[in-house]
């Protein structure tokens, strides 16, 4: 579940505990999202609920990527989220000595700070630059991933692959927009499943690409836990190849 912002609190929290109560456990936030409001509306929701149950991420800023900032930043999250570590923390670009940020990155999960750490929106060059400067460990990327946005495919994400580290699509379904194609629409209800359903059912086809989409009423909760039992054949995907083809070319990794 991506936790963006804090809006229809008392709606926002019914949603979240009806995604940890249904198992969709891993909360995404940050600390560029409401400028830490958010980390705060998530600490504030997840009191009471057993702390091992849960799989927490944040991220960092890119300039805040340092040896001197990211431990002061982690900090902050933490006391906001009200933890005493994260599963994981992602930083974001290359604002940075990517050899610093991983000395740090890595400080801070033998101090107990951290259980794992990832990147974000980092591209096939930067991947390869931050493996190359010792960033073996990195643990994911996340990417914008959906149906309209596939040129991680040509070779980012067979990057990713050959070294093990899974994918986490934010916006897998475009922050709404894709669910108005109708092409999506017409083939979704062919199917008997929602646009969303199916678009977040194709991005998690593989195992190692999880979608983390938002979810701020109890009924997109529910209808994002109903994509886990969609199994798209051959035929399926062969049509949604046809109304939005893989990459042919290295494209420019995308950002929203």
């Amino acid at each position: 579940m991506d936790d963006g912002q804090c809006h229809n609190r008392a709606t926002e929290v019914a949603a979240l505990k009806e995604g940890i109560a249904l198992g969709m456990t891993l909360i995404d936030t940050a600390e560029m999202y409401g400028e830490g409001a958010a980390e705060i509306c998530v600490g504030e929701d997840i009191k009471g609920t057993p702390r091992e149950s849960l799989y927490l991420v944040s991220k960092a800023y890119p300039q805040n990527a340092s040896r001197k900032t990211l431990p002061k930043v982690c900090e902050a999250s933490l006391k906001r989220l009200g933890t005493d570590y994260l599963d994981l923390i992602c930083c974001i670009g290359g604002g940075v000595c990517l050899a610093e940020t991983i000395e740090t990155m890595e400080a801070l999960q033998a101090a107990g700070k951290i259980r794992r750490w990832g990147v974000s929106n980092l591209d096939t060059d930067d991947m390869e630059e931050w493996i190359a400067a010792g960033g073996q460990a990195c643990t994911t990327d996340q990417i914008l991933y959906n149906l309209t946005r596939r040129g991680p495919e040509f070779d980012l994400i067979p990057l990713l692959r050959k070294h093990h580290m899974p994918v986490m699509a934010y916006s897998p379904v475009e922050q709404g927009r894709l669910l108005k194609n109708p092409a999506l629409i017409a083939l979704a209800q062919a199917l008997n499943v929602t646009p969303a359903q199916l678009g977040l059912a194709w991005v998690m086809r593989h195992p190692d690409i999880m979608a983390i989409p938002k979810a701020g009423h109890v009924a997109h909760v529910k209808e994002n836990f109903a994509s886990l039992d969609i199994v798209l054949d051959d035929t399926i995907l062969a049509e949604l190849d046809k109304l939005f083809p893989a990459p042919t070319r290295k494209q420019h990794l995308a950002i929203l």
